[in-house]
């Protein structure tokens, strides 16, 4: 019997490659529903293509373009309620802060979901995981780099895991001074040696806060501390993370870079089946290098860590600065450098308490955003 499959962010970078996977797979998975934030030309064209039995839209859309079997849901909670209908898997790949209301949503069905967005976890911390255990459903990790960690947790138990090693391509800057990347263009900054991805997500890389957020990530999926957790830069991208074992094993996980990989292995574990992907030449990878991750030259790495032990809502303010930090960016009011600092500066004016409610995540998330701006504004005076 075909698993139905519900796509939350069709029309993102992870979104189009699911269905790339859902398509050369055909006999195992129905397309149940599909969810964008607008009415785009792409989202049309998936539905006419698909057929699903729902599309969500965050904007209004013309019910006339889309087929007629197919229930057209809109309004700022569409995607909410599209998580919320029962199926076998949703795939979450909405970006950033906006998917933690339909992750909730669809925690409470009891389903998988396959989950390619670290926000939502670093914020919904606690809450998130309350619902997990209420529910039974389950999370399987879409990143490369925490699918990579899930893999290879699978060679023992908790208990006899040393650390967990994440692996980063350090973007394009890992070897230039704190100095040198003053002046860096955008332009500079969204050209990734290694993935093609949105722009954010190629900001974040830059920066490392992407890799800061997948540290707090990786410890709200599998339990680990701040001190269980490194980082390594490894700009060849082909060992995607590692686990250390008591013993001194290492297993790592090795692939070429391509995202059907962790989303058909989402899909389907804890079954393999052929996949899309190339094969892993190694013969022609040649050189694996790795170098230790400067949390003094990457801030956002150590204020990673810093707020991942302080807890407390830090690390919703850590995500909801460098969201607010990077929006600044783009609009090209502050400097390459002066996101770190904007972080820097939340975290600083907040004081950590314990979270209890979705409503006190928005509140933190907001105040943090708000310190951003009033940081900005002092900058330019």
């Amino acid at each position: 019997m075909k698993q139905t499959v519900i796509v939350l962010g069709s029309t993102g970078s992870i979104g189009k490659q699911t269905l790339d996977v859902l398509q050369m797979h055909r006999d195992r998975f129905t397309l149940l529903g599909i969810a964008a934030d607008r009415d785009s030309e792409l989202l049309r064209f998936q539905a006419a293509q698909w057929k699903p039995s729902f599309v969500a839209c965050r904007q209004k859309a013309d019910r006339s373009a889309y087929p007629d079997q197919t229930e057209l849901l809109t309004g700022s909670d569409a995607a909410q309620r599209l998580a919320a209908i029962p199926c076998d898997i949703v795939v979450l790949a909405i970006s950033g802060f906006a998917a933690l209301k339909p992750l909730l949503a669809a925690i409470p069905n009891g389903k998988r979901i396959a989950i390619a967005n670290k926000e939502s976890l670093v914020c919904g911390g606690e809450l998130v995981q309350e619902a997990l255990n209420r529910s039974g459903a389950e999370l399987v990790p879409i990143d490369s780099e925490q699918s990579a960690l899930f893999q290879c947790l699978q060679n023992g138990r908790k208990s006899e895991v040393r650390r967990l090693i994440l692996t980063a391509s350090g973007g394009p800057f890992f070897r230039k001074t704190r100095e040198e990347c003053k002046d860096v263009s955008m332009d500079q900054v969204l050209k990734h040696p290694t993935w093609s991805m949105g722009r954010k997500i190629t900001l974040d890389s830059a920066t490392l806060f992407n890799k800061g957020l997948e540290v707090i990530e990786a410890s709200r999926l599998f339990g680990f501390g701040p001190d269980a957790i490194d980082v390594l830069i490894h700009p060849q991208s082909i060992v995607h993370s590692m686990v250390e074992y008591c013993d001194g094993s290492i297993i790592a996980n090795l692939a070429v870079p391509d995202m059907r990989l962790p989303i058909q292995y989402a899909l389907t574990y804890p079954e393999r089946i052929a996949s899309p992907a190339n094969a892993l030449n190694l013969a022609a990878a040649h050189d694996l290098t790795f170098y230790a991750a400067d949390r003094e030259r990457f801030v956002a790495l150590q204020l990673a860590y810093d707020a991942l032990s302080s807890e407390g809502g830090c690390p919703i303010v850590y995500n909801g600065a460098n969201e607010q930090a990077a929006a600044f960016y783009f609009e090209q009011a502050i400097g390459f450098l002066d996101i770190e600092a904007c972080v820097q500066e939340a975290l600083a004016a907040y004081a950590p308490h314990p979270i209890q409610s979705i409503e006190e995540i928005f509140s933190v998330d907001a105040q943090a955003r708000a310190s951003v701006r009033h940081f900005v504004e002092r900058m330019k005076r």
